[in-house]
């Protein structure tokens, strides 16, 4: 046999349907966007914003026909409010390949300017962000997250050994410090830069509610607060 002619090739029609299946014949940019988008959706459903479960099922196909193989970011936006307070928006952009300038995050504050007001932004990059727009963002007047791609490939909350977390209300963590007679600085912490803390977008101060389960330990439930 020639291992250096094309009767070597493999493509699809060779590989049978099994293993054609796994075959990821579209591009790889159009697959990340896919998959940090989803992600983005599911965190803000999780937060309490009003995201329809169609958004989020989508799939890799569906996505490739509506925005093509190499996605324009400007299309990719999301925007919603939560569902227990009108008042609350976000608005998610996803920034393209390259460094984020000054002058795109100038960009991103003249096309939102003349909207209705935002409560929370959140950018989603893909390289690093200069000095300068990283000072702008924090001066701006409404909260800004900054997320990698990368870091959306994969939603973290949905591994089998992470443990389930409950974001408690004032009034709940208020009876869980009386119960128990304790400070809120006595309880366990957890930082703001946890990426379950910036998954949930919790603040600090902020009491979550934790529960392992598994066939070591059963149930176990610890509480912690955000700083």
């Amino acid at each position: 046999m020639d291992l250096n002619g094309s009767a070597m090739e493999i493509d699809e029609q060779h590989l049978g349907p099994c293993l054609s299946s796994y075959v990821n014949a579209g591009s790889v940019e159009s697959h990340r966007y896919f998959l940090g988008r989803r992600t983005i959706l599911e965190m803000l459903k999780d937060r309490g914003f009003a995201i329809p479960n169609s958004e989020i099922d989508t799939t890799l196909e569906e996505f490739r026909e509506k925005y093509g193989q190499s996605p324009d970011v400007e299309r990719l936006r999301i925007s919603a409010m939560h569902r227990n307070d009108l008042t609350n928006k976000v608005l998610v952009i996803f920034c393209g390949p390259n460094t984020v300038k000054l002058n795109a995050i100038r960009a991103i504050l003249t096309q939102i300017m003349n909207k209705e007001s935002l409560s929370r932004l959140i950018l989603v990059i893909q390289s690093q962000m200069t000095s300068q727009a990283m000072k702008a963002v924090e001066n701006m007047s409404f909260k800004v997250e900054i997320f990698q791609i990368t870091d959306l490939l994969v939603n973290i909350t949905k591994h089998v050994l992470k443990p389930r977390h409950e974001l408690l209300t004032n009034t709940e963590k208020k009876k869980l410090l009386e119960k128990y007679n304790l400070e809120e600085k006595q309880l366990p912490r957890m930082s703001q830069k946890d990426p379950i803390a910036r998954y949930y977008g919790l603040e600090k101060g902020q009491v979550v509610k934790v529960t392992y389960n598994s066939e070591i330990i059963e149930t176990h439930v610890t509480y912690r607060c955000v700083w």
